[in-house]
């Protein structure tokens, strides 16, 4: 019998991604895609309605709030989100037998340690949105023994989706200066890849449940991401890249967000 697995926020740009990839069926998997106005996850009604009516082995959580400037700015929604709606997803899993797949932050560190992050050191988020989603997490492992929370860090798809790749491109279409941080280091994570990865969890039956770090395993700094993108774009010639020391933004981020991979 194939696997029913439902994915919620399925307009997102990993939505997207996995629907591109998957829907078609080939490795025995039936997908369900859901997209917030579909089935919200802070509605706790409606969830107990949707999981009452459908049979589903998997969900894959793409639902969140990932504004992280105005998650500082306004809090309230991120936690509504990230915190309320991943605690209303789990009860719903845990209710109707339903492994829980939650893709997660490298926000949830602080950024001070220097060397790669583990499953095993301890969370220390420095601004609301990691916060937001460090307590989703935490609302999971309470609730469910069925769930893979998988951590991932700068996210993006080339097709999909409002994000630092498409935003560069886009600029440097425009031929307009560009002026990135070299001080935040992390590892940009194509859609595609982790798409892959998720799908590798559902498939493989004797991979343990709990959490696992995913990234494309290039370390970089936004600047060194820019300048990769453009040279990808052939625009590197056509516009003005400019190195910048203490980018101020909102929001703390960490300087160094770097996940050491489990798979």
């Amino acid at each position: 019998m194939n696997k029913r697995i439902l994915v919620t926020g399925a307009k997102g740009q990993l939505g997207k991604t996995i629907q591109e990839l998957y829907s078609s069926n080939t490795l025995g998997l039936d997908f369900t895609f859901v997209s917030k106005s579909k089935l919200n996850i802070i509605k706790r009604h409606d969830l107990n309605s949707f999981f009452g009516k459908n049979k589903f082995d998997y969900c894959i959580n793409c639902a969140a709030y990932t504004n992280v400037e105005q998650a500082e700015k306004t809090p309230e929604i991120a936690y509504k989100i990230n915190a309320e709606g991943v605690k209303n997803l789990a009860e719903m899993c845990k209710t109707y037998h339903v492994a829980l797949i939650h893709i997660s932050t490298d926000y949830v560190f602080d950024g001070e340690k220097q060397e790669p992050y583990t499953v095993q050191d301890v969370p220390n988020p420095i601004n609301e949105y990691g916060k937001s989603k460090l307590l989703g997490e935490k609302y999971i492992k309470d609730i469910l023994n069925q769930y893979f929370i998988i951590r991932t860090s700068w996210l993006y798809s080339k097709k999909y989706g409002h994000n630092f790749y498409r935003t560069i491109v886009e600029k440097g279409k425009k031929g307009l200066q560009l002026s990135i941080t070299k001080d935040q280091i992390g590892c940009p994570t194509n859609t595609i890849n982790l798409s892959k990865f998720i799908i590798k969890v559902i498939i493989d039956k004797n991979r343990k449940f709990g959490i696992y770090h995913f990234t494309d395993n290039e370390s970089m700094s936004w600047y060194d991401f820019a300048k990769k993108i453009l040279m990808e774009h052939k625009l590197l010639n056509k516009i003005k890249l400019v190195e910048v020391e203490n980018y101020r933004t909102f929001a703390k981020r960490p300087l160094y967000s770097v996940l050491a991979i489990n798979e």
